[in-house]
């Protein structure tokens, strides 16, 4: 009998484990602007830019944090509609000629940049430079979330705009005002302290 409540203890544990993995899930695609949406974003950037430490974020509501990538890495989930992929690539040029591959279909790119890296600002703004200039890309917008602003040598937006050289669309212009013209939107942001990058996808998910 004792075998029996245990069995029945253990799945109720299991089913309120699942029920609230799913509540959690629901409030996160709302949260982010994404329920009910259907979609596939991709994440790219240098390397240790934060989109693992995000993309599993947003898996399973964890922080935490990844070792530097060595050698090209994809991560890929799906919430609903949505599908995340996160693509650690290697922030050298050769490595960047396989992003190509990855961005078939993508309805809008989140571009993750270390604000507080100032050595490869440059470096991540050629790499945001060949992406816009993708016909692969043409009109996909782009959210560009200015990473790990908890550090004090990190950029201020001004200066943040100013290094990747980025003209923005505004962050209230609607889909019906842009017409033909591609979103594109700066958020600034810490992964680590769980702030900014909400706003980036609620932007964002007025577009799809």
């Amino acid at each position: 009998m004792s075998s029996v409540l245990q069995g029945s203890s253990c799945a109720a544990n299991n089913y309120q484990m699942v029920f609230s993995f799913a509540n959690w899930f629901l409030n996160m695609l709302s949260y982010l602007g994404l329920y009910n949406k259907k979609a596939k974003l991709v994440f790219l950037g240098l390397d240790n830019a934060g989109k693992t430490t995000l993309l599993h974020m947003l898996k399973d509501g964890k922080l935490v944090q990844h070792q530097p990538t060595l050698h090209p890495t994809n991560e890929e989930i799906r919430m609903g509609k949505i599908t995340f992929s996160a693509f650690d690539l290697g922030g050298h040029k050769e490595a960047r000629r396989i992003w190509q591959d990855y961005y078939a279909k993508c309805d809008a790119v989140i571009y993750i940049v270390d604000a507080a890296d100032h050595e490869r600002m440059q470096e991540s703004a050629e790499a945001l430079r060949e992406l816009l200039e993708s016909e692969e890309l043409a009109g996909v917008p782009f959210a560009i979330l200015g990473n790990k602003i908890d550090r004090p040598d990190a950029c201020s937006e001004p200066q943040f705009m100013q290094m990747i050289n980025i003209h923005t669309t505004g962050k209230q212009t609607t889909k019906e005002e842009l017409g033909t013209t591609r979103p594109i939107e700066v958020f600034m942001c810490s992964i680590l302290r769980k702030t900014g990058y909400a706003e980036g996808f609620r932007w964002i998910g007025q577009y799809l």
